[in-house]
C-alpha cells in the first residue's frame, strides 16, 4: 500500500502536486491557511486536516510547499506544528526555496524528531505540478531519499541530487532562478522596446522564440502578457524573493551579481509598481509604464 503523503500549502504549485498524487493512487492530505485552497484540494482527492501537526500524524511523508522561511518554521515548529508528530518513519521534504542555511537549519531540526529531511526545492510552475512534470533538485541522506522515490516519481519528470548536504539543493535552485529573473526581465524589456520602435510585439514574440533571443522564461511569460492575462501561477513577489536570496548567497560567497542585482531591482520596481500579487509577467508592465508606451 503507498504511504500517505500531506502536502501542506496547496497554492499555486500545492495543488497541483496534490492532484499528482491523488492521480497516481496515494492516499493525500491537504492542509492550507486559506480555506478556499483547502476547498479545492478537497475537490481534487484530498482529505483536509485542520493542522500541520494533524498532516503529520497521517502522512509517512509531508511535503512542505509554503512561500517563505517564515512560514516553514511556523509549519514546523508553530501552534500545532509538524514536529510535534513526526519522528522514525516519517519523511519531511522542504519544497519552499529558502536560504540554504536556513534549509540546513530546519531539515536538522526534523531529523532531531527522528524524521527524515530532504531539502527539494521544485521548479516548472503550476502546469507542470498538476502534470507530475515538475523538476525537483534533492540534497540529503540516501535512506531520505530512497523512501521519497515512489512519491517523486508520481510528481516530478525529473530529478536532479545535487549531494547530501541540506542546502545545496536551495543552492542549485538559487543560480535556476537567479537565469530565471534575468530571463524574464530581459524578455519583457524587449517586447516594451519593440512596442517603443513601432513594432507588432506579437510578430516580435514569435521571431524572438524561433531565434537566438529564446529563453523558456521569454516564452511562458510573455505568451501570457501580450494576452493581458496575469492571473498569478507565480506572483512577482515570489520571483522577487528568490532573486533577494540569490544575491544574499552570493554576497555570502565574497562575490557579486552585477546582472542578478539588476534583476532583483528591477522585479521589486514590478512588485513596487502595484502588481506585487500578478504573475511576473506583469514586468512588462512596468517596462510599458517606464517607456511610456
Amino acid at each position: 500500500m503507498a504511504d500517505a503523503v500531506g502536502v501542506i500549502g496547496v497554492g499555486a504549485m500545492g495543488l497541483g502536486i496534490v492532484r499528482s498524487l491523488v492521480r497516481g493512487g496515494f492516499e493525500t492530505i491537504g492542509r492550507d491557511i486559506d480555506a478556499t485552497r483547502e476547498s479545492l484540494a478537497r475537490s481534487s482527492g484530498a482529505r483536509v486536516v485542520a493542522s500541520a501537526a494533524q498532516t503529520g500524524a497521517a502522512a509517512q511523508v509531508t511535503i512542505v510547499v509554503v512561500v517563505d522561511a517564515a512560514q516553514v518554521e511556523e509549519v514546523l515548529a508553530g501552534a500545532q506544528g509538524l514536529l510535534s508528530t513526526v519522528g522514525p518513519g516519517s519523511l519531511v521534504m522542504l519544497c519552499s526555496t529558502i536560504a540554504p542555511e536556513d534549509a540546513a537549519r530546519l531539515a536538522a531540526r526534523i531529523e532531531q524528531t527522528g524524521a527524515l529531511a530532504l531539502d527539494a526545492p521544485i521548479s516548472g510552475g503550476p502546469a507542470r505540478a498538476e502534470a507530475g512534470t515538475m523538476s525537483v533538485m534533492l540534497a540529503g541522506r540516501r535512506d531520505a531519499l530512497k523512501h521519497a522515490e515512489p512519491v517523486l516519481a508520481a510528481i516530478s519528470g525529473k530529478r536532479f541530487v545535487v549531494g547530501e548536504r541540506h542546502g545545496d539543493a536551495m543552492r542549485a535552485k538559487l543560480v535556476n532562478n537567479l537565469m530565471a529573473g534575468i530571463h524574464l526581465m530581459a524578455g519583457a524589456e524587449a517586447i516594451a522596446l519593440a512596442e517603443r520602435l513601432g513594432l507588432d510585439p506579437r510578430a516580435m514574440f514569435g521571431l524572438i522564440a524561433a531565434s537566438s533571443g529564446q529563453s523558456w522564461m521569454f516564452e511562458d511569460r510573455m505568451a501570457r502578457a501580450l494576452l493581458d492575462d496575469y492571473e498569478p501561477r507565480a506572483a512577482a513577489h515570489v520571483l522577487t524573493k528568490d532573486l533577494t536570496l540569490a544575491n544574499e548567497a552570493a554576497r555570502a560567497a565574497g562575490v557579486e551579481l552585477p546582472l542578478g542585482a539588476l534583476a532583483r531591482d528591477l522585479l521589486r520596481a514590478t512588485c513596487d509598481g502595484g502588481w506585487r500579487l500578478e504573475d511576473d509577467a506583469a514586468a512588462l508592465k512596468y517596462y510599458r509604464r517606464r517607456f511610456g508606451n
